[in-house]
Protein backbone atom coordinates (compact mmCIF):
# COMPACT_ATOMS: atom_id res chain seq x y z
CA UNK A 1 0.00 0.00 0.00
CA UNK A 2 1.43 3.23 -0.87
CA UNK A 3 0.86 6.28 1.46
CA UNK A 4 0.43 9.29 -1.47
CA UNK A 5 0.49 11.95 1.33
CA UNK A 6 1.58 13.38 4.62
CA UNK A 7 0.46 16.42 6.21
CA UNK A 8 -0.52 17.82 9.41
CA UNK A 9 -3.87 18.45 10.79
CA UNK A 10 -5.15 21.37 10.60
CA UNK A 11 -7.62 20.82 13.28
CA UNK A 12 -5.81 18.41 16.25
CA UNK A 13 -2.06 19.97 16.79
CA UNK A 14 0.22 17.32 16.82
CA UNK A 15 -1.76 14.91 14.61
CA UNK A 16 -1.00 13.89 10.59
CA UNK A 17 -3.50 13.00 7.99
CA UNK A 18 -2.10 9.53 5.75
CA UNK A 19 -3.39 9.54 2.15
CA UNK A 20 -3.67 5.69 1.02
CA UNK A 21 -3.78 5.21 -2.71
CA UNK A 22 -7.25 2.80 -1.69
CA UNK A 23 -8.75 6.33 -0.87
CA UNK A 24 -8.43 5.88 3.10
CA UNK A 25 -7.52 8.06 5.41
CA UNK A 26 -5.42 7.32 8.28
CA UNK A 27 -4.65 10.22 11.40
CA UNK A 28 -1.58 9.19 13.29
CA UNK A 29 0.40 10.88 15.96
CA UNK A 30 3.99 12.75 15.79
CA UNK A 31 5.61 9.37 17.27
CA UNK A 32 4.04 7.01 14.87
CA UNK A 33 5.35 9.29 12.06
CA UNK A 34 9.00 9.31 13.43
CA UNK A 35 9.12 5.78 14.44
CA UNK A 36 7.92 4.15 11.21
CA UNK A 37 9.66 6.72 9.37
CA UNK A 38 6.96 7.79 7.17
CA UNK A 39 7.03 9.98 4.17
CA UNK A 40 4.99 10.73 0.74
CA UNK A 41 5.58 7.82 -2.26
CA UNK A 42 6.47 5.19 0.80
CA UNK A 43 4.88 1.56 0.10
CA UNK A 44 3.86 0.07 3.76
CA UNK A 45 3.32 -4.29 3.33
CA UNK A 46 0.24 -5.20 4.71
CA UNK A 47 1.90 -6.45 8.01
CA UNK A 48 3.61 -2.94 8.81
CA UNK A 49 0.07 -1.00 7.72
CA UNK A 50 -1.51 -2.96 10.47
CA UNK A 51 1.50 -2.03 13.15
CA UNK A 52 1.20 1.28 12.13
CA UNK A 53 -2.75 1.06 12.39
CA UNK A 54 -2.34 -0.39 15.98
CA UNK A 55 0.10 2.33 16.58
CA UNK A 56 -1.78 4.94 15.55
CA UNK A 57 -4.62 3.55 17.81
CA UNK A 58 -2.91 3.21 21.14
CA UNK A 59 -1.57 6.94 20.89
CA UNK A 60 -5.10 8.10 20.27
CA UNK A 61 -5.98 6.06 23.24
CA UNK A 62 -3.00 8.04 24.90
CA UNK A 63 -4.44 11.18 23.97
CA UNK A 64 -7.85 10.86 25.18
CA UNK A 65 -6.57 9.07 28.63
CA UNK A 66 -4.18 12.28 29.08
CA UNK A 67 -7.01 14.74 28.33
CA UNK A 68 -9.72 13.00 31.26
CA UNK A 69 -6.89 13.11 33.81
CA UNK A 70 -6.81 17.04 32.95
CA UNK A 71 -10.45 17.44 33.56
CA UNK A 72 -9.97 15.93 36.90
CA UNK A 73 -7.99 13.22 38.78
CA UNK A 74 -9.55 9.52 38.87
CA UNK A 75 -8.44 6.38 40.22
CA UNK A 76 -7.11 3.81 38.26
CA UNK A 77 -10.83 1.74 37.35
CA UNK A 78 -12.09 5.10 36.79
CA UNK A 79 -10.31 5.87 33.96
CA UNK A 80 -10.04 1.97 32.79
CA UNK A 81 -14.34 2.32 32.81
CA UNK A 82 -14.06 5.92 30.72
CA UNK A 83 -11.72 4.53 28.22
CA UNK A 84 -13.86 1.24 27.62
CA UNK A 85 -17.25 2.61 28.12
CA UNK A 86 -19.38 2.42 25.07
CA UNK A 87 -20.45 5.78 23.43
CA UNK A 88 -23.69 7.00 23.95
CA UNK A 89 -25.41 8.14 21.17
CA UNK A 90 -26.24 11.61 20.53
CA UNK A 91 -29.34 13.55 20.26
CA UNK A 92 -30.31 12.06 16.87
CA UNK A 93 -28.96 8.58 17.82
CA UNK A 94 -25.81 8.16 16.04
CA UNK A 95 -22.64 7.07 18.04
CA UNK A 96 -19.85 9.79 19.17
CA UNK A 97 -17.05 8.20 16.78
CA UNK A 98 -14.58 9.43 18.63
CA UNK A 99 -15.67 8.00 21.57
CA UNK A 100 -15.75 4.82 20.63
CA UNK A 101 -14.78 2.40 23.44
CA UNK A 102 -11.83 0.62 23.78
CA UNK A 103 -10.28 -2.63 23.85
CA UNK A 104 -9.97 -2.92 28.25
CA UNK A 105 -6.40 -4.65 27.37
CA UNK A 106 -4.98 -1.84 25.52
CA UNK A 107 -6.95 0.49 28.25
CA UNK A 108 -5.21 -1.47 30.81
CA UNK A 109 -1.58 -0.99 28.47
CA UNK A 110 -2.88 2.61 28.99
CA UNK A 111 -3.34 2.56 32.51
CA UNK A 112 0.15 1.16 33.35
CA UNK A 113 1.77 3.81 31.46
CA UNK A 114 0.39 6.18 33.38
CA UNK A 115 1.44 4.85 36.31
CA UNK A 116 5.04 4.42 35.40
CA UNK A 117 4.76 8.49 34.36
CA UNK A 118 3.05 9.01 37.72
CA UNK A 119 0.01 10.56 36.67
CA UNK A 120 -2.57 7.65 37.53
CA UNK A 121 -1.61 7.00 41.45
CA UNK A 122 -4.39 5.65 43.56
CA UNK A 123 -2.58 6.39 46.77
CA UNK A 124 -2.60 9.99 46.06
CA UNK A 125 -5.93 10.07 44.32
CA UNK A 126 -7.65 8.43 47.82
CA UNK A 127 -5.92 11.06 50.11
CA UNK A 128 -7.25 13.94 47.71
CA UNK A 129 -11.17 12.56 47.92
CA UNK A 130 -10.60 12.42 52.25
CA UNK A 131 -9.29 15.73 52.24
CA UNK A 132 -12.32 17.13 50.05
CA UNK A 133 -15.05 15.16 51.47
CA UNK A 134 -13.48 15.26 54.86
CA UNK A 135 -13.10 20.10 54.68
CA UNK A 136 -16.48 19.73 53.31
CA UNK A 137 -17.59 18.32 56.51
CA UNK A 138 -18.19 14.15 56.20
CA UNK A 139 -17.87 11.46 58.37
CA UNK A 140 -15.67 8.40 58.09
CA UNK A 141 -18.34 6.16 56.58
CA UNK A 142 -18.83 8.87 53.84
CA UNK A 143 -15.40 9.05 53.22
CA UNK A 144 -14.98 5.10 53.14
CA UNK A 145 -18.23 5.05 50.53
CA UNK A 146 -16.57 7.67 48.16
CA UNK A 147 -13.30 5.27 48.24
CA UNK A 148 -15.74 2.19 47.33
CA UNK A 149 -17.56 4.07 44.88
CA UNK A 150 -14.57 5.55 42.76
CA UNK A 151 -12.73 1.80 42.89
CA UNK A 152 -9.98 2.86 44.77
CA UNK A 153 -7.96 0.06 45.94
CA UNK A 154 -9.19 -1.19 49.49
CA UNK A 155 -4.98 -1.40 50.86
CA UNK A 156 -5.02 2.37 50.07
CA UNK A 157 -7.49 3.25 52.54
CA UNK A 158 -6.61 3.30 56.12
CA UNK A 159 -3.35 5.64 54.84
CA UNK A 160 -5.68 7.90 52.91
CA UNK A 161 -7.97 7.95 55.72
CA UNK A 162 -5.35 9.30 58.38
CA UNK A 163 -5.74 12.57 55.97
CA UNK A 164 -9.39 13.26 57.87
CA UNK A 165 -9.68 15.95 59.39
CA UNK A 166 -10.59 15.66 63.19
CA UNK A 167 -14.50 15.37 62.81
CA UNK A 168 -15.30 17.67 66.52
CA UNK A 169 -15.50 20.70 64.99
CA UNK A 170 -17.25 19.77 62.22
CA UNK A 171 -19.84 18.17 64.18
CA UNK A 172 -20.04 20.63 66.81
CA UNK A 173 -20.64 23.30 64.10
CA UNK A 174 -23.41 21.38 62.23
CA UNK A 175 -25.42 20.88 65.32
CA UNK A 176 -25.34 24.68 66.43
CA UNK A 177 -26.50 25.40 62.60
CA UNK A 178 -29.03 22.45 62.63
CA UNK A 179 -30.24 23.35 66.40
CA UNK A 180 -30.74 27.08 66.31
CA UNK A 181 -33.98 28.17 67.85
CA UNK A 182 -34.67 24.89 68.49
CA UNK A 183 -35.18 23.09 72.42
CA UNK A 184 -31.52 21.31 73.51
CA UNK A 185 -33.52 19.01 75.21
CA UNK A 186 -36.57 18.64 72.34
CA UNK A 187 -36.16 14.52 71.56
CA UNK A 188 -37.49 15.25 67.69
CA UNK A 189 -35.53 18.51 67.34
CA UNK A 190 -31.99 15.71 68.94
CA UNK A 191 -33.47 12.87 66.72
CA UNK A 192 -33.50 15.20 63.00
CA UNK A 193 -30.08 16.54 64.11
CA UNK A 194 -28.75 12.92 64.67
CA UNK A 195 -30.18 11.90 61.84
CA UNK A 196 -28.69 14.33 60.14
CA UNK A 197 -25.61 13.92 60.91
CA UNK A 198 -25.55 9.98 60.42
CA UNK A 199 -26.61 10.90 57.01
CA UNK A 200 -23.25 12.38 56.56
CA UNK A 201 -21.19 9.29 57.69
CA UNK A 202 -20.67 10.08 60.91
CA UNK A 203 -20.30 7.44 63.80
CA UNK A 204 -23.06 7.25 66.36
CA UNK A 205 -20.50 7.60 69.19
CA UNK A 206 -19.40 10.85 67.31
CA UNK A 207 -22.87 12.40 67.02
CA UNK A 208 -23.46 11.16 70.69
CA UNK A 209 -20.39 12.44 72.48
CA UNK A 210 -21.48 15.87 69.70
CA UNK A 211 -25.01 16.31 71.36
CA UNK A 212 -23.50 15.62 74.89
CA UNK A 213 -21.40 18.64 74.39
CA UNK A 214 -24.20 20.82 72.56
CA UNK A 215 -26.10 20.05 76.10
CA UNK A 216 -23.20 20.92 78.33
CA UNK A 217 -22.11 24.10 76.34
CA UNK A 218 -26.47 25.18 76.76
CA UNK A 219 -26.26 24.62 80.17
CA UNK A 220 -22.82 26.70 80.73
CA UNK A 221 -24.96 29.82 78.76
Amino acid sequence: MKLLKLAPSQRVQGRWLLHLEDGSLLRVGENEVVSFGLYAGMELSGERLEELCAAAALGELKERAIRALSLRPLSRRELVQKLTARPRPTRDGKERKEKAAADPAAAEAVADWLEELGYLNDAEYAKSVVRHYSAKGYGERKLRDELYRRGVPRDCWEEALAEAQDPEDEIDQFIRRKMRGEDPRDPRALKRTSDALARRGYRWEEIKEGLERYGAAQDDE
